[in-house]
C-alpha cells in the first residue's frame, strides 16, 4: 500500500491578517517534506466558495508550484471538477499535460462531477453534471493521444483541433474518479480508472465491500475510457501521529475530527445531498434490470441496522450541537481515523492495508492541527512507509 498525504489547505478560524499565505507557505512546507521521507503522491482538491474549508480553488496552479520544489512525489488532482463550466475539458487537457512535464512526468489526473452548492455557484444544471463528467473521461484520453482531434455533442462542438501539449506520460498520465457513494464506486470501475473514496465516516466493513464493488466493475471493464485500466483503490481518512497516544489527543485530535465533519457537512450541504442520493439509491434497489453491482450492493445492505456514525451524522444534519469528544469516540470506534502513537497508526493503517487499498492518502492538515504538530505526524507516519510499502 503507498502512503500518500492529501490536502485541502483547510483555514479555520481565528485569522490572522496574512492567514492565506501563511496556509499555502505551510502547504508547500509539507509537500517538500513529503517528498524527502518517500510518500507516494500529493493530493489536492479543487473547491469553491468553500470559506473556512479548503482554499484549494486553483489546485492547478498549487501543483505547478510543488513540481518546481519537489523531485519524486506524485502529484495528483483530486479531483478537477469535470462539468465544463467549472473547467472545459481542452483547459483541463492542456494543463495537465503541461503540469506532466513541468513535474518530469508525475502527474495523476482525478475527475468528479462536485455538488450542489459548487453547481449553483456555477449555474450547473445537476441533470447535466453526470453526462458532462462522462464526456471529459472520454475526451482527455483522446486529446492526449490524437494528432487532432474532433468531437460532437450538444455541450460541445469541436472540430479537428490539435491540443498540444501532450503530456510526458505515455500514453498518458493514470486516470482517477473521485467517489462517495456506491454507484459512484461501480461508474469508476466501469469506465476503467481508479477510484478515490473516503473512509471518514465510514467502518471498515463498509470500505472492504466498496472496494469489492469497484473490483468487480474493473474486471468487467473492457473498453477503458483511457488507454489502460487503472485498477486502483485510494481512500482518505485524516491521520495523526504523535510521539504516543495522549499526546496526539492533547495536539487536538479530536476537535480537528469534529471541526471537520461539521464544516464539511455545512459546505456539501450534506442533508439535500442525501435526500438526492436516497432517491437514486431507491431507483436502482427497484430496478427492473437489478441496478447492476450497486444494486445488488445496496440489497445486500438494505436491511442493516444504521451504524453509530450514521446516526451520529443524522443529529449533526438537524442541527444538533454534538460535543466534539462524542464525535471522535463515534468515528474512532469504527477504526475510521488514524490518530495515536506511531504503534498506533502502524496497527490502524495495517487494517487498512489488508482490505486491499492501493494508496493511503493521508489528511493530515486538518482544523486546528498546529503545523508544527503536522510536520511532526508526517514524518513519524513517514518512519512506517517502509513496512507498508516494502518496494
Amino acid at each position: 500500500m503507498k502512503v500518500d498525504l492529501f490536502n485541502e489547505i483547510q483555514n479555520p478560524r481565528p485569522w490572522s491578517e496574512d492567514h492565506e499565505q501563511v496556509r499555502f507557505a505551510q502547504a508547500i512546507e509539507q509537500a517538500v517534506l513529503a517528498d524527502e521521507l518517500g510518500y507516494g503522491c500529493w493530493w489536492q482538491v479543487e473547491h469553491h466558495g468553500a470559506g473556512e474549508f479548503s482554499l484549494s480553488s486553483a489546485p492547478e496552479l498549487m501543483l505547478a508550484a510543488l513540481s518546481q520544489r519537489t523531485s519524486r512525489i506524485r502529484l495528483g488532482h483530486s479531483a478537477v471538477l469535470a462539468p465544463g463550466r467549472f473547467n472545459h475539458p481542452i483547459r483541463v487537457a492542456e494543463r495537465a499535460a503541461t503540469l506532466d512535464h513541468l513535474s518530469g512526468g508525475r502527474v495523476e489526473l482525478g475527475l468528479t462531477r462536485s455538488t450542489i452548492p459548487e453547481w449553483r455557484l456555477f449555474g450547473i444544471d445537476p441533470d447535466d453534471a453526470r453526462a458532462e463528467t462522462q464526456q471529459a473521461f472520454e475526451m482527455l484520453p483522446k486529446m492526449w493521444t490524437s494528432d487532432r482531434f474532433s468531437h460532437h455533442s450538444a455541450t460541445y462542438r469541436i472540430d479537428d483541433v490539435p491540443i498540444s501539449p501532450k503530456p510526458l506520460q505515455r500514453p498518458h498520465p493514470p486516470l482517477w474518479q473521485a467517489a462517495a457513494s456506491p454507484a459512484s464506486f461501480e461508474d469508476a470501475g466501469k469506465r476503467g480508472v481508479g477510484v478515490l473514496g473516503t473512509t471518514m465516516w465510514e467502518s471498515l466493513e463498509r470500505a472492504s465491500r466498496m472496494i469489492g464493488l469497484y473490483r468487480a466493475a474493473a474486471e468487467r471493464c473492457t473498453e477503458p475510457v483511457g488507454a489502460f485500466v487503472n485498477n486502483q483503490v485510494g481512500f482518505f481518512t485524516f491521520v495523526h501521529c504523535a510521539d504516543t497516544d495522549e499526546e496526539a489527543m492533547l495536539n487536538g485530535a479530536a476537535a480537528a475530527a469534529a471541526w471537520y465533519t461539521v464544516t464539511a457537512l455545512t459546505f456539501f450541504e450534506a442533508a439535500s445531498e442525501f435526500v438526492r442520493l436516497t432517491r437514486t439509491q431507491q431507483r436502482l434497489i427497484d430496478a427492473p434490470d437489478g441496478g447492476g453491482l450497486t444494486g445488488d450492493f445496496l440489497r445486500g445492505e438494505a436491511n442493516d441496522p444504521p451504524s453509530e456514525a450514521k446516526l451520529l451524522i443524522g443529529r449533526i444534519l438537524q442541527g444538533e450541537q454534538v460535543a466534539d469528544d462524542e464525535i471522535f469516540t463515534v468515528l474512532s470506534a469504527q477504526d475510521s481515523l488514524i490518530v495515536g502513537s506511531q504503534d498506533t497508526c502502524r496497527k490502524k493503517l495495517q487494517a487498512y492495508a489488508e482490505l486491499g487499498i492501493d494508496r493511503m492518502m493521508c489528511l493530515q492538515q486538518i482544523g486546528g492541527i498546529g503545523h508544527d504538530e503536522v510536520l511532526k505526524s508526517i514524518r513519524l507516519i513517514g518512519g512506517l512507509i517502509p513496512e507498508l510499502d516494502p518496494a
